[in-house]
Formats: structure tokens, C-alpha cells, sequence
């Protein structure tokens, strides 16, 4: 953690809502007039779109059917956590983009599916902010988690999370179900060993839940809405948040545990903006003290 240069990471896996909790934090920057060094967690894969499909049909042909993007294999984990690590001491840092389609891919020349050459995070930047899959890992050689001053885990629940990719992927992208399914399968292990683990080391964890029936998401016709689901809002540490002022703010809220607030779907953005404002406040003062500016 920094004072002087803080981070904070969103990690969560594909169509969680991730997205979400990015653009709720792009509005508390622009209107607190905090300069992000934004930073895309797919810009951290191993390998480019064709590279990794030639990857994995050479790991199946050797009878590994879990290669995935979700894996240690698959990631720079070392380099995610070298860039926390050097942002953290100086503010400094190298990134890159990963260009997912074809309008991501004009301005730069370059084939959809591949990345942009490493550069200089921009200098003067008031904090470092990650989104993807992986800003929690912890494993046996890297402890990512360790860095960031504020860690979110956004989730769905995994019914909701399956409709989600199955729909998506189906009817934006052309798969077959069955190509679809088969994804889910090779993902389970890594999804299991590195991105549950993570939301056991988050600071603040948000979860989609549905209130209609998500039993088979093999079937599902519909993602369910907003209004058709609830947030969990789980805190590590509930010491210093003002429980009562976000019931009050938020209609049809309530506490569960001591340390969790239920809210509808449709006030998510709404509990973002009031939770995560005052973290802003207080993270960029105490940069200011540091810094010998306050």
C-alpha cells in the first residue's frame, strides 16, 4: 500500500460487472478531478488472440483440456505485480492495451486480438487503477493483493455468471452452445484455484444475485435484469462505514450481517457513488499530507 501513490483494483471474472463498477469510478474521478492511470487487466494475457488459439489446440493434443485465459499460464502475473510494486513506490510503470475488436484496433493499425507495445504510464498521475481478472492473485510466487490501498471483487452468482457468458457469446459473438459449454468446462480449474481465491482477499465485495429461477442456465432464454436481482455488499473490515446513512439513502436496502448490506440491482451504481466517494476523499488527502501538499 502508498500513500503517495495509491492503487485500487477491480477484480472480478468475464461479464461479472466489472464494467460497472469501471464506469462508476470513472464518473467519482471526473467529478473529484482525480487523474487515473487506468490500467486493463487483458493487457496482461501471455499470448495474442491467435497465438492463444494455436496454444490451446496444442495443450489439448497433449490431453490438457484447462488452458485458460484464467490460469497462471495463461497471465503475467509477475508483471502485474511489478507493476503495482514500481507504481507504488514512484508512481512509475510500464502498460500496454489489448485490442478486442476491430474498432479498438483502427487508431492503432493493428489486428483486432492483439497487443499495443509497452509504454510509460503518463507522469503526474493521482492514483493507478486495474480492472480485470486478477487483482487479487496470491499464489505460491506473487502476492498481486498485497499492493492495492482498495481491492473490489464484483461477482455474479455462478448460475447468473453462466446465462451471462452463454448469452452473450451465443448471440454477440456467433458460438454454439455446445462450444460455449465446453469454454466453461476447460475454465473450471483456474476459475476455481485463482479467481474464487481472490474475493476471500478483497476489502469490498459486490455480488449479483437473482430473485428469478436461474436453475438450469443452460436453458435460459434472458439474463436476468437489474430489477430482477439483488447486490450483496460485503465488507472486510465494516469498522468506519456508516451503515445507517446507506440504508437511509438507498430505498429497499437492509443489513444481513453485521458486515453486509443488501441492495436492489437497480441502486448498485447508487451504492457505489456513496461507498466509494468518501474512499476517494480520504485517499487522496492522506497523498496530499504525504506529499507535504495538505
Amino acid at each position: 500500500m502508498s500513500e503517495r501513490h495509491p492503487i485500487i483494483a477491480i477484480t472480478g471474472s468475464s461479464g461479472a460487472g466489472t464494467s460497472t463498477v469501471t464506469r462508476t469510478f470513472q464518473n467519482i474521478f471526473r467529478r473529484e478531478e482525480v487523474t487515473a492511470a487506468v490500467i486493463e487487466g487483458d493487457s496482461f494475457h501471455r499470448l495474442d488472440r491467435k497465438s492463444m488459439k494455436i496454444r490451446m489446440a496444442e495443450e489439448e493434443a497433449r490431453g490438457n483440456r484447462h488452458f485458460s485465459h484464467f490460469g497462471a499460464e495463461g497471465n503475467l502475473f509477475e508483471d502485474i505485480e511489478s507493476l503495482f510494486r514500481q507504481y507504488a513506490t514512484d508512481g512509475t510503470g510500464k502498460c500496454r492495451k489489448y485490442l478486442h475488436n476491430a474498432d479498438e484496433a483502427a487508431p492503432y493499425g493493428q489486428e483486432p486480438g492483439t497487443f499495443t507495445p509497452w509504454e510509460d504510464i503518463p507522469a503526474g498521475t493521482d492514483l493507478l487503477f486495474y480492472e480485470g481478472l486478477h487483482g487479487a492473485v496470491k499464489t505460491e510466487t506473487v502476492d498481486i493483493a498485497r499492493y492495492p490501498d482498495l481491492l473490489i471483487g464484483v461477482v455474479p452468482s455462478i448460475n447468473l455468471e453462466w446465462i451471462q457468458k452463454l448469452i452473450r457469446d451465443k448471440t454477440q459473438r456467433g458460438y454454439s452452445q455446445e462450444a460455449v459449454v465446453d469454454t466453461i468446462l476447460r475454465r473450471m480449474p483456474d476459475y476455481v484455484n485463482y479467481i474464487v481465491p481472490q474475493f476471500g482477499l478483497t476489502h469490498v465485495n459486490f455480488q449479483r444475485v437473482p430473485v428469478v429461477d436461474t436453475s438450469n442456465p443452460f436453458i435460459a432464454r434472458d439474463i436476468p435484469t437489474a430489477d430482477e436481482s439483488m447486490v450483496v455488499i460485503r465488507f472486510a473490515k465494516p469498522k468506519g462505514i456508516d451503515f445507517q446513512y446507506l440504508l437511509n439513502m438507498i430505498n429497499g436496502s437492509w443489513m444481513s450481517r453485521a458486515n453486509t448490506i443488501v441492495v436492489p440491482g437497480g441502486k448498485m451504481e447508487l451504492a457505489m457513488q456513496l461507498i466509494f466517494t468518501p474512499f476517494i476523499w480520504r485517499m487522496m488527502e492522506r497523498k496530499k499530507r504525504a506529499l507535504g501538499l495538505g
